[in-house]
């Protein structure tokens, strides 16, 4: 069996401009090489009336248990004026060992060189590797996350589609390659608070409500107070301001309304429901007449150590001789949909250019990041070794 070039293929895929949710090719070419690989592959295109039709990708290899599943995305955060890169975000150029282009890091550049090392797996296990695997690639992850991996999942449990584990290709890296392999997420939840008061003359107060002064104290207890003080995996949750919105032109005006808006990522000690309870009671204390509008975009949640993340831990280890820290820090990603299905792990390249202006990876974490997911593959199989 043919052993991919992994870089080639990173290259490839960075060329296919795929900014949420066009497809623009990059889904047609890991179906190509997939299917080149032996895989059985399955477009699947869901929709809904207020968000774009997203087209996503399910393949496998196999059809015994266990089923050892990836999961990425092919969609991207738009460039921004290419004019401030170093090279066009969406030529895939090499220079002094760095690749660069929009979706290197996040993460095109895992999902090539996973697919890699499958290749070289594949080539020294052959096809009989005693189980599955599979892919799961989507093209909603960097929008709404509507129609990508959670109907995914849906529809795959409906028709008895069985995933054993999961392993996500993330950029989770922070100071070195695999220094972190996340194994939970903190919840995310995202607040619009409106007060409602009466507008009037500032020189003649006493006849007007300025919902400016009492907005100031509903945040000030809001910020004054920590939720909780995290947990074993997980930091303290974190409420912070992101907005406070008047509009106010006028210098001897008291505004009728006033507004905020503040993002809230909690920790395993609340849900959503609890931290938007939390809110209102701090809210309601201060009194008078506001609304809240609340969007909640994940619950957080924890795979406990286990098999799963000792078996990541144990192949990081071997190909970097470091064992890499187990956390749950940073933003959500599709692992808050897996987890309902599977166990769920992250474990991808360093994020520090992520969504940034002259995205790049070095080629030797490439190199190593494939070179681990090979181990991954080696240590989920081991005990069927013997028997391919």
């Amino acid at each position: 069996m043919a052993v991919l070039d992994s870089l080639d293929l990173a290259r490839r895929l960075i060329r296919c401009p795929s900014v949420t949710p066009a497809e623009a090719g990059a889904l047609d070419l890991l179906q190509e090489v997939l299917e080149g690989l032996g895989f059985r592959c399955r477009r699947m295109v869901f929709s809904t009336d207020d968000t774009p039709d997203v087209d996503n990708l399910y393949a496998r290899l196999g059809e015994a248990g266990p089923n050892f599943c990836y999961a990425g995305h092919t969609d991207v955060v738009p460039p921004g004026d290419p004019a401030q890169w170093r090279h066009d975000p969406f030529a895939a150029e090499v220079e002094d060992g760095w690749l660069y282009g929009r979706g290197a890091v996040d993460m095109k550049g895992a999902i090539a060189v996973y697919i890699g090392a499958v290749s070289r797996f594949l080539d020294a296990r052959g096809p009989d590797f005693g189980g599955s695997l599979s892919l799961l690639i989507t093209g909603d992850e960097e929008g709404p996350a509507v129609n990508g991996t959670r109907k995914v999942l849906e529809a795959l449990a409906e028709e008895g589609e069985r995933l054993d584990a999961c392993l996500v290709g993330e950029p989770t890296s922070n100071e070195r390659l695999a220094d972190m392999v996340k194994i939970g997420r903190r919840g995310a939840l995202n607040a619009r608070l409106t007060v409602a008061g009466v507008q009037g003359h500032s020189a003649y107060a006493h006849l007007a409500d300025n919902p400016v002064h009492r907005l100031l104290e509903m945040l000030s207890r809001l910020t004054g107070e920590a939720l909780d003080q995290g947990s074993a995996h997980f930091p303290p949750t974190s409420l912070q301001v992101t907005t406070v919105d008047v509009g106010n032109p006028a210098t001897n005006v008291i505004p009728g309304a006033a507004a905020a808006g503040f993002d809230v990522r909690f920790s395993d000690r609340h849900t959503s429901q609890s931290v938007e309870r939390w809110v209102r009671e701090r809210l309601d204390a201060v009194g008078g007449d506001y609304e809240l509008a609340v969007r909640v975009s994940g619950e957080s949640f924890l795979t406990p150590p286990g098999p799963l993340s000792e078996l990541i831990v144990g192949a990081v280890a071997q190909v970097t001789g470091a064992a890499p820290e187990l956390g749950t820090t940073g933003g959500t990603s599709d692992a808050r949909f897996i987890k309902d299905f599977a166990p769920v792990a992250e474990l991808g390249l360093l994020n520090a250019t992520a969504h940034k202006v002259d995205e790049r990876v070095s080629l030797a974490d490439l190199e190593a990041l494939g070179r681990i997911y090979e181990a991954v593959l080696d240590g989920a199989f081991a005990s069927s070794a013997g028997a391919s």
